[in-house]
């Protein structure tokens, strides 16, 4: 019993420092624009900041039917999130970086949006 409670323990400190670290890893990153259709900050207990962004055209998709071409995403810096609060409405085009896996308390989906420039 005295050793199978510090193996257990090591075990699960090996697993955690493995999901921190494939928490952190980049799995691809580029720029997308469109029109910024919402931004707010939402959470109950980790306030984080959503956005969403219409891409443009339509997705035609038998079974949905018509509908916008929506892509949603998390902002984890503070000045980006001030920058997209001020440009609901707007053309924008932001760079942003997809990781594999999210903690809770970053955001809702595994996009993060780290810059962003007004197009138009």
């Amino acid at each position: 019993m005295k050793k199978t409670i510090p193996i257990v323990i090591a075990v699960l400190v090996v697993i955690l420092v493995i999901y921190y670290f494939a928490c952190q890893f980049t799995y691809s990153q580029g720029n997308r624009a469109g029109l910024l259709v919402k931004f707010s900050q939402k959470g109950y207990v980790f306030k984080t900041y959503e956005g969403e962004l219409n891409l443009g055209g339509v997705n035609t998709d038998p079974k949905a039917g018509l509908m916008n071409n929506m892509w949603d995403f998390s902002v984890k810096d503070k000045t980006a999130a001030d920058q997209l609060m001020q440009m609901e409405g707007k053309y924008i085009r932001i760079h942003y970086k997809q990781v594999l896996k999210h903690f809770v308390w970053q955001g809702e989906t595994d996009y993060f949006v780290d810059s962003v420039t007004i197009v138009k």
